[in-house]
């Protein structure tokens, strides 16, 4: 165990926040806290690395461990390049090898007895710099810059000139180089395009250390987590699995609960109009027996209603009338901005009732095709029509729709002015809006709220084509589900940019990755693009190599599923009939030890939860003895366990 959090209380102005909440982390545990927002989940973080106080409880790291902490905001500053401030992480590093070259030179005009000293002395000094990969800690450095988005010309620009989120991904390079034995992250990927949180997970999968991590991003918390933490209403609640797991699980709870809820209501109500029946009898006996009733009645511990979330906010999007089935046509579209190419000659339609996703890292410009769309930039060359009958409803990620100046109330009804005023308040108090809130000004609002405000528009718009840009930022992850679920139901056309992979695989029919100034279309969710990507992109290559256009559609268009399974006969025809049974059989042993390494992995995570189960419960807690037993056990398959998913890993690819 690297961290043990007992029965922590915290309450700020006599509201409490946390009660009684108590987990711990093991040495390679990937661990996600989730909650809505204001459940406490930074609060958390920061009470475990002492930034807080608690009310009551105790948070212990294991004695010798380190622990590496990136707030939400966190950044660095000061005038160093990017390169020298990752750099500064290395300084033990790089005293070591000054210290080594000099010796070296000491070692040429030495006498032999020195020599023989500083030959011992540089022997341990070179041990010591290999141990801590001193000879790779260049390449090292590069790869996490690189992996976090950087560009080796971007190396050298100075840290003060650096935007806030750029900023944040240097801070995140640092604390992943000094390779803490536990990483504390809070929103790790605001800042990051798909591309560096591809390579964070894949990072974080392979770090020798335990992690938590709070993120509203599923997706991530999918690939990374093997423990979830849910802080809800105060409390805190241990899944095991990933977070698809845990929403699993939690339905399940969610159900259990609520019927055991209506169960003992039930039950009381029966009890009550007992007791009024003997009453009503009015002998002496029966007096008694609905007396002695009412004792056990008051006895029962009363279980509270299960609170709903999700029946908070309410969001449906439906258009006012249908449009055309061409919805949006896009030909030949080109913008730059000064010596700056995004995009040239995009060429795309959209047809009703399709929900299409546009992806791409940071600054392929994303973005500037929505804003074209929407007429709010200009196209350097190139035309867009829409279809008949096309009513564009927009959700700007900046927010640019809302008038900073202007009250909640005012915000709804200068657009439209036809809504009553108990219309105006229901529709805000669907978005959570209630009371006073409603004379709020947008400048007031955290971005979470404004966020709503715009989605409280875009329902109220009726429009039958909504484009949308990250249209999921700043929402909680149940904020998500309720979007996810409304545009899902929608009826109209969807055209949006997001980097939230989770909402994309949920929401989308079709996709448009931006890349190298080229749109490649997928039919299929994201997990579909995941499959396709490579191929598509090998064939891009091959035709850009030849000169030839080349249209990309996941099914293959006549010419790229025909050059695929040109290339598939001439490879097979290569092979003989020996060498094609000597690989089907050597496929075959390979799926064979997959599956009995799949089957042991499960056999060790069962165990391991039920050796977790044991050392909670109060028989063996308290024993000493049993409870190292248990952990002893448990280390052992941790130890397997983490050799096993090499294994796995290995096979699977």
């Amino acid at each position: 165990m690297i961290l043990s959090v007992s029965n922590i209380h915290k309450s700020f102005n006599e509201v409490p926040i946390l009660k009684n909440v108590s987990f711990h982390i093991e040495d390679y545990d990937k661990a996600a806290i989730v909650g809505i927002n204001g459940a406490g989940k930074t609060t958390l973080l920061r009470i475990i690395m002492g930034e807080l106080t608690t009310d009551e409880g105790i948070v212990t790291l294991s004695k010798d461990k380190t622990i590496g902490y990136l707030s939400q905001h966190e950044a660095v500053s000061g005038e160093n390049t990017i390169y020298d401030e990752l750099l500064s992480v290395k300084q033990d590093i790089l005293d070591m090898q000054q210290k080594m070259h000099s010796i070296e030179l000491q070692m040429k005009t030495a006498s032999e007895e020195k020599l023989e000293q500083l030959m011992n002395t540089y022997a341990n000094l070179t041990h010591a710099f290999e141990a801590a990969n001193g000879y790779a800690y260049k390449s090292e450095l590069t790869g996490v810059l690189k992996g976090l988005g950087f560009t080796e010309e971007e190396f050298t620009k100075s840290v003060s000139t650096l935007s806030g989120g750029q900023k944040t991904r240097v801070a995140l390079g640092k604390l992943l180089l000094l390779k803490p034995n536990l990483i504390i992250l809070d929103e790790p990927t605001n800042h990051l395009d798909m591309s560096s949180i591809t390579w964070l997970e894949t990072y974080l999968l392979n770090y020798k250390g335990a992690v938590i991590i709070v993120s509203h991003d599923r997706y991530f918390l999918d690939r990374i987590a093997n423990k979830i933490i849910e802080i809800d209403h105060t409390k805190a609640t241990v899944f095991t699995g990933n977070y698809s797991d845990y929403a699993a699980k939690k339905e399940i709870l969610r159900v259990a609960e609520y019927n055991a809820y209506m169960k003992q209501q039930a039950e009381i109500r029966h009890q009550e109009e007992v007791i009024e029946k003997l009453k009503s009898f009015n002998r002496e006996k029966s007096i008694k027996r609905a007396e002695s009733r009412e004792k056990m009645l008051d006895k029962i511990e009363v279980l509270e209603k299960p609170v709903e979330v999700r029946a908070d906010m309410h969001l449906k999007l439906e258009p006012k009338r249908i449009s055309g089935n061409d919805v949006l046509h896009v030909e030949n579209l080109s913008k730059s901005f000064g010596p700056l190419t995004l995009f040239e000659n995009l060429n795309f339609d959209i047809k009703k009732g399709e929900h299409v996703a546009i992806i791409g890292d940071n600054g392929t410009g994303k973005t500037t095709i929505l804003k074209i769309i929407n007429e709010l930039l200009t196209a350097d060359c190139g035309s867009i029509r829409l279809g008949a009958n096309v009513q564009i409803g927009y959700y700007d990620q900046e927010h640019h729709v809302l008038h900073m100046d202007k009250t909640l109330f005012e915000e709804i009804s200068d657009d439209y002015p036809a809504l009553t005023n108990t219309e105006i308040r229901n529709t805000l108090a669907a978005f959570l809006f209630t009371g006073d809130d409603v004379f709020k000004t947008v400048k007031s609002l955290s971005g979470g709220e404004r966020g709503r405000v715009s989605l409280a528009k875009l329902m109220l718009s009726e429009a039958n084509f909504l484009i949308l840009d990250e249209p999921t930022n700043h929402l909680d992850i149940i904020s998500k589900e309720i979007l996810e679920d409304a545009i899902n139901a929608y009826t109209g056309t969807v055209l949006y940019v997001s980097h939230d992979r989770y909402f994309i695989n949920k929401t989308a029919t079709r996709i448009l990755d931006l890349n190298q100034k080229v749109l490649t279309n997928y039919l299929g969710n994201y997990e579909y693009y995941l499959e396709k990507k490579d191929e598509q992109l090998a064939l891009l290559s091959a035709s850009q190599k030849i000169g030839s256009a080349l249209t990309l559609n996941p099914a293959g268009s006549s010419s790229t599923a025909g050059a695929s399974d040109a290339s598939n006969t001439s490879s097979e025809s290569k092979l003989d009939w020996k060498t094609q049974k000597e690989l089907q059989a050597a496929q075959r042993k390979k799926e064979n030890d997959l599956r009995k390494c799949e089957e042991r992995i499960e056999q060790l995570e069962t165990r391991n939860t039920e050796i977790e189960e044991q050392m909670a419960s109060p028989d063996v807690c308290t024993n000493v003895a049993k409870l190292q037993e248990l952990s002893k056990e448990k280390t052992e398959n941790d130890t397997e366990l983490s050799a096993l998913y090499e294994t796995w890993e290995t096979l699977s690819e």
